[in-house]
């Protein structure tokens, strides 16, 4: 009996290119999520955003609307890259993921006050998790012509 449990060896299963970058998408809009519900615990931002700003930023109807759309596309990528073909899927995610890289710099330009240690971590995050998407997508599995 003690033999059989030697031989017995764990089996590593691929898992497929979708269901990769779907899940990446999924872990980002998490972080993208816990890092705005951490920042309701600084002080004086709840105050703040009931007065319809922060950190020197004016909330209006466009800005937020902007701030949807841009936050809906993680969303929308984990059902565009289950259900695309793998070549538009893999455009789509590269750019997706430099988009993301960029909105990424600009925010660092935006509001009065320096960021908390917990936000630059999430950003870190987020921009390890971008750049994993691009090179996933970018090194697509190629299938084996005969």
């Amino acid at each position: 009996m003690e033999s059989e449990k030697r031989k017995r060896s764990l089996q590593n299963e691929t898992v497929d290119i979708k269901v990769k970058l779907a899940l990446m998408w999924v872990a980002l809009m998490f972080l993208y999520l816990y890092n705005d519900i951490f920042s309701l615990f600084q002080p004086g931002h709840i105050v703040d955003l009931a007065d319809g700003h922060l950190e020197g930023v004016h909330f209006t109807q466009t800005l937020l609307f902007s701030a949807s759309v841009l936050m809906a596309l993680p969303s929308l990528m984990v059902l565009l890259t289950l259900s695309a073909g793998a070549k538009a899927n893999r455009i789509i995610n590269i750019s997706a993921g430099f988009f993301h890289i960029l909105v990424l710099v600009a925010t660092q330009f935006v509001g009065d006050s320096a960021s908390w240690f917990y936000w630059r971590f999430y950003e870190l995050l987020e921009a390890l998790i971008l750049l994993m998407i691009i090179r996933s997508s970018w090194k697509w599995p190629s299938a084996q012509l005969l």
